[in-house]
């Protein structure tokens, strides 16, 4: 399909929040995903990415995550700078920060007539976490997890008892998480951590482990694998026609 892409700066308890938005041009009424990138905000490879879930009908919501910490327009270079600074924001931010982002994301599309009501989400990196944090909104029915950080450890949530795996039982959509063995960030133990979780509280997912490193979706740098990439995004597509196209 034809694309389009325009932003909207979307008013939240915490500051205004920049969301770009790519969506079919053909102005139908489609599902809508909130899609959550890096640290490093909405850079060429996540709009890239972003507009390729768009392209298969669906409306593609990409919030700046760290807004309140941030220049509306930020992006981070994949440089040690922005690494560093993207680490910081994430230490820094509130966890309920992220829950009020995503209920008020969610208000305002339900409010614009390209979204049909059905939700879902997607992210990488800790847009992975974010992503998953997101199907605790009763809305998100699908979410698919790219090798999603911090779940196995407390990094991210720096509030007692708002641990997202800690959460588990306000998820009732269906789950994709997808990781690379060779993430030192999410070690073998951290995977099994998650996944002991998840069946645990019989949540439905589905779990693939790839031969790939962290950021393996990414299109820019040495570590992307485009056949990995080209599997991963079919999965997530699936999932979303399955769950959000019945």
């Amino acid at each position: 399909m034809m694309i389009k892409s325009e932003f909207s700066d979307l008013a939240t308890p915490t500051g205004v929040m920049r969301t770009f938005i790519h969506r079919p041009a053909d102005n139908g009424s489609y599902p809508t995903i909130l899609f959550y990138s890096e640290i490093f905000q909405q850079t060429g490879p996540i709009e890239r990415a972003a507009r390729l879930i768009a392209g298969y009908g669906y409306n593609v919501l990409v919030p700046e995550v760290f807004h309140e910490l941030n220049p509306i327009g930020t992006v981070l270079a994949y440089d040690d700078a922005g690494r560093d600074k993207g680490n910081a924001d994430k230490m820094a931010k509130s966890v309920e920060g992220y829950d009020t982002d995503n209920a008020a994301t969610i208000a305002w599309a339900k409010t614009q007539p390209w979204c049909n009501g059905l939700f879902g989400a997607m992210g990488f990196c800790i847009g992975g976490h974010l992503a998953f944090r997101a199907a605790l909104q009763p809305e998100i029915k699908a979410t698919a997890c790219f090798y999603a950080t911090d779940l196995h450890t407390n990094v991210i949530p720096n509030q007692p008892g708002q641990h997202s795996m800690e959460r588990l039982g306000e998820i009732s959509g269906e789950l994709l998480m997808i990781w690379g063995k060779q993430d030192p960030h999410i070690p073998a133990s951290g995977r099994a951590q998650v996944y002991q979780a998840l069946v645990a509280a019989e949540k439905t997912f589905t779990w693939h482990e790839f031969n790939g490193p962290h950021a393996f979706m990414r299109d820019e740098g040495d570590r992307y694998d485009p056949q990995l990439a080209m599997i991963g995004n079919q999965l997530a597509l699936d999932l979303f026609a399955r769950q959000l196209r019945a």
